[in-house]
């Protein structure tokens, strides 16, 4: 056991402006950002700001390390302000350390040193990570743990990129059921008549066509800046949505804490859509009564009107037709965004009677429900088997399971591009600090 600052030192380097910028994963560790998709315009005007890392410097964000905001540097690279770089010594496995200090058992250490206000915003300052004690095996056990556990990574990541691969064609098939549907209604023989809109082909001739604003309530009700600032809710960002299901369990926040977008409040039958990053698809239904849903501005609201059965405006907003539409319609290349304006003028067909939109409810959930179990099922095995990497590499760092003697095999081949996988499903659009190390 040592403490850290025996492992490692401090090092604040800054005017460096012509190297790449390097981001964290709470997965992977730190990767090189993609320069064409920069988050923020004034990343790239606040370069000067940022410290240097050296490839293998473990770099690690100050509020976010008890979450696992940690790894070695894969590259020379700038970091934000807000993180912390520390340089190894010839002892220090990075790579090793970057694997022991993301265990539950370490976050949690991680906390006990952490300084703040306010709990979920505390900060690691390199004062107190440099007192934290550590397990250091030899150095050539390190070096073997790390070996052993990227062998493990690879098969784990591959395994987790087949199950996404199963999830996105059951999902593609369930939404086959839904453009159906919600564009030609259940009745085959019905008789049809032109839409008149561009985009959108025949539809039955009892069905209705107007601007979404005229169905629906745009963002209804939202917090004020007066909110008590203990109310604690649960925060749906941009990264927590895909197509029709959350992908991650919300995060509870209070809002003296949270950032200022969680401001949209959400009520059971509002479907909310992103406006922002819209070829994310990020499109969900509130199917629960709850009073502690809030939602990124990234959201638009919808609130149905008496004419509209609110889970038959769920299905509507996730068809095809309609996600091309708000497609087109954004502007920007690296993170299109749509305007609320043009959003409530895109035109949508519905069926004249509620009775009628329930009836197609019934069916799309009849037909869609193996999809929806199998969809289920494998979301859970990734969850199974991201806990179980966890355990592994808790039970290998901390020496619960021996390595020293196992060699590699033919199949223990890693790529970084496998690696990939071990990310969460679109980690990469939750909120990135700004240059001058705020979230």
């Amino acid at each position: 056991m040592l403490r850290n600052g025996s492992l490692f030192c401090h090092r604040v380097e800054t005017g460096f402006p012509d190297l790449p910028i390097l981001e964290v994963s709470l997965r992977t560790g730190v990767r090189v950002r993609d320069m064409e998709n920069l988050k923020r315009k004034q990343v790239m005007s606040q370069k000067e700001k940022y410290k240097r890392a050296v490839k293998d410097d473990l770099a690690y964000n100050m509020m976010r390390m008890w979450q696992g905001a940690v790894g070695p540097a894969p590259a020379d690279g700038l970091v934000s302000p807000a993180y912390v770089v520390v340089k190894p010594y010839p002892e220090a496995n990075s790579h090793y350390f970057s694997y022991l200090f993301r265990t539950t058992t370490y976050m949690q250490e991680v906390n006990k040193f952490s300084r703040g206000i306010v709990a979920d915003r505390n900060r690691l300052y390199w004062e107190s990570f440099k007192q934290m004690p550590s397990l250091v095996p030899p150095r050539p056990e390190q070096d073997q743990i790390v070996v052993y556990l990227r062998a493990q990574d690879a098969h784990i990541a591959r395994l987790i990129k087949t199950k996404r691969d199963l999830i996105a064609l059951l999902t593609e098939q369930k939404l086959r059921i839904i453009d159906d549907a919600v564009t030609r209604g259940l009745d085959a023989s019905v008789e049809l008549k032109p839409s008149e809109i561009e985009w959108l082909a025949d539809i039955p001739v009892h069905w209705v066509v107007k601007p979404l604003k005229r169905w629906v309530r745009l963002n209804a009700s939202a917090l004020g800046d007066k909110t008590n600032p203990d109310f604690e809710f649960r925060y749906v960002d941009i990264g927590s949505v895909k197509t029709g299901r959350l992908v991650k369990e919300l995060e509870r926040i209070r809002f003296e804490s949270a950032p200022s977008r969680a401001r949209r409040i959400l009520r059971r039958g509002d479907t909310i859509i992103s406006t922002v990053r819209t070829y994310l698809k990020a499109i969900w239904y509130v199917n629960e009564d709850a009073d502690d849903l809030i939602a990124s501005t990234g959201f638009a609201v919808l609130t149905p009107g008496g004419s509209v059965e609110p889970e038959y405006l769920g299905y509507v907003i996730q068809s095809s037709a309609f996600v091309d539409r708000v497609t087109a319609n954004s502007i920007g290349i690296a993170y299109p965004a749509i305007a609320e304006t043009v959003l409530g003028r895109l035109h949508v067909a519905m069926p004249s009677t509620i009775a009628e939109q329930r009836a197609i409810v019934s069916h799309i959930k009849s037909e869609g429900a193996p999809l929806d179990t199998a969809i289920e099922q494998a979301m859970n095995e990734i969850k199974l088997i991201r806990e179980y990497r966890d355990r592994l590499i808790a039970d290998v760092v901390t020496g619960q399971v021996d390595v020293r003697g196992w060699q590699p095999g033919p199949d223990d081949v890693v790529k970084d591009e496998d690696l990939a996988a071990l990310i969460e499903e679109q980690e990469d659009v939750s909120g990135e600090e700004d240059g001058n190390g705020e979230d």
